[in-house]
């Protein structure tokens, strides 16, 4: 079973996109944000990450950085945010992001990309 890790403040924005995904198969955790993340990310490996730019104590961009700094298996990271400006996309890939989604996110395209990202067929 693939697992993918939530990385984001807003706990109805979690709910939302873990109800999706453990309807669709995945294993998913959760954190609040970039610190809490980077410690569950250093305990067990994780298929994909759902990361949202803006949170308290480190943002979606510095953990990010400092999880492709780590000598770990490396993810897919999807970067998530209201901002939907080139330099907030260049920002991400600067940050070691695969993919940019803006908010709100479509439950068929998040299934999609999930698919595509951990390797499963696109449903």
């Amino acid at each position: 079973m693939k697992r993918i890790l939530i990385v984001d403040d807003a706990a109805t924005v979690r709910l939302f996109n873990r109800q999706i995904l453990e309807q669709a198969g995945y294993r998913v955790d959760e954190a609040i944000n970039g610190i809490e993340a980077l410690e569950k990310c250093l305990q067990a490996p994780y298929d994909l990450y759902l990361v949202d730019v803006n949170m308290p104590l480190q943002d979606g961009f510095s953990f990010l950085r400092q999880l492709r700094a780590q000598p770990i298996a490396q993810a897919p990271a999807v970067m998530i945010s209201t901002e939907a400006a080139e330099h907030d996309r260049q920002q991400a890939w600067e940050a070691g992001a695969n993919y940019y989604l803006t908010k709100p996110i479509k439950p068929d395209a998040l299934l999609r990309l999930a698919s595509l990202l951990t390797g499963g067929s696109i449903q």
